[in-house]
C-alpha cells in the first residue's frame, strides 16, 4: 500500500472506452503515463469524470485492479465511492481495498438527500469497513447532500477521514473548516475555475479536471503557488481559465472529454446516458481550445 500524501495536484481520470463501450484499457495506460511524465502527485479513479454512475460494480475493480498493478511511480490511488446504499458502499469500499486502492473519495449517499444525521452516520459507517484514510468529497451543486464545515468538524472525531474535497463553489468554505478544525484536514480545491482563490486561501492541493488535457499547466500552477510566485501564477491562471470554465455544467463530461479527444491524449466517447455534444456545443468548444492554444505559454 502506498502512503498518501495529501498535497498537490490529484487527477479527477477519465474511464477510456472503445467504439463498442468496453473499456478500453490500452487507452487508459497510455493516459496514465501522460500524466506521470507530467508529474501528477495523486490518481483518483472512479469520480464524477469518469463516469462512476454508468459502470457495474464489476467494471469499477476492474479499473481498481488494473490501476493498482500499473507504473504508478509511486503515486497513491484513490478510488472513489458512490453508492445508494450503505451496504453496496461497504461492500465496495472493501473489496477496492483488497484490488489495491490505496485511499477512498468518499460521497455522501447517491438518489437519496438525507439530513446531517444520516449523512454523518453514512460516511463513518462505511469508514470502518476499510482501513485505509479517506477523502471526504463535497458536492452539493451536482449531488444535493452538502456537507458544511460544522458537519465536518463533527467528522473530525474519526481519524480515517484525513482529506475534504470541497466543491461547493464556495471559497469562503475554504477559511471556515479551518477557522472550526485547524490543520485537522488536507483541504483540496474540487472546481477548477476556483483553482487559484483555493490556493490563496489555503488549500493543500486540487483534484483537477481539466489535467487530463493539461497536466503541465495544472502543476506548474501549483508549484507556483506553492514557491510565493502569485504574479506567474495569475498569468497562467488567466490563460487557463476558459479551459477551465469547461469543468463546470451538466455537460462537463462531454467537455472534457473532448478537449481530450481535440489534444489527442483520449477519446470524446462517454457512456449512456450522457451523449456526445451537439454541433453547436462541439464548435464551441473547439473554438475555446483554438484560442487558448494560440496563445499556449511556454513552461520553463
Amino acid at each position: 500500500m502506498t502512503e498518501i500524501s495529501w498535497r498537490g495536484v490529484f487527477p479527477a481520470l477519465t474511464t477510456k472506452f472503445t467504439a463498442d463501450d468496453r473499456l478500453d484499457w490500452e487507452a487508459m495506460e497510455r493516459h496514465l503515463a501522460f500524466q506521470i511524465d507530467a508529474g501528477v502527485h495523486g490518481l483518483i479513479i472512479l469520480g464524477s469524470l469518469g463516469e462512476n454512475a454508468t459502470l457495474s460494480p464489476q467494471e469499477k475493480l476492474e479499473i481498481v485492479r488494473f490501476f493498482a498493478g500499473a507504473d504508478r511511480s509511486g503515486r497513491p490511488l484513490i478510488a472513489c465511492i458512490a453508492e445508494s446504499s450503505t451496504r453496496r458502499a461497504c461492500d465496495f469500499a472493501a473489496a477496492a481495498a483488497d484490488a489495491g486502492a490505496d485511499g477512498f473519495m468518499l460521497l455522501p449517499p447517491m438518489r437519496y438527500v438525507g439530513d446531517g444525521r444520516e449523512t454523518r452516520t453514512f460516511l463513518n459507517t462505511v469508514s470502518n469497513a476499510t482501513d485505509r484514510p479517506l477523502m471526504l468529497y463535497n458536492n452539493p451543486i451536482a449531488y444535493g447532500t452538502d456537507l458544511t464545515p460544522e458537519d465536518f468538524a463533527r467528522l473530525a472525531e474519526n481519524p480515517r477521514f484525513e482529506a475534504i474535497k470541497e466543491s461547493s463553489a464556495d471559497t469562503r468554505r475554504i477559511p471556515e473548516i479551518r477557522r472550526l478544525t485547524g490543520d485537522r484536514y488536507a483541504l483540496f480545491c474540487g472546481v477548477d475555475d476556483l483553482a487559484l482563490e483555493s490556493f490563496a486561501l489555503g488549500a493543500d492541493g486540487w483534484v483537477a479536471g481539466l489535467v487530463v488535457a493539461f497536466p503541465a499547466e495544472t502543476v506548474r500552477l501549483w508549484e507556483l503557488t506553492r514557491a510565493g510566485r502569485w504574479d506567474e501564477a495569475r498569468t497562467l491562471y488567466e490563460w487557463f481559465l476558459p479551459l477551465l470554465h469547461l469543468d463546470i455544467g451538466p455537460h462537463f463530461v462531454q467537455q472534457i472529454k473532448l478537449v481530450e479527444a481535440l489534444m489527442g491524449v483520449g477519446s470524446a466517447r462517454v457512456r449512456g446516458p450522457r451523449l456526445p455534444l451537439n454541433d453547436e456545443a462541439a464548435s464551441r468548444i473547439e473554438s475555446v481550445l483554438e484560442a487558448a492554444l494560440a496563445e499556449r505559454p511556454e513552461l520553463d
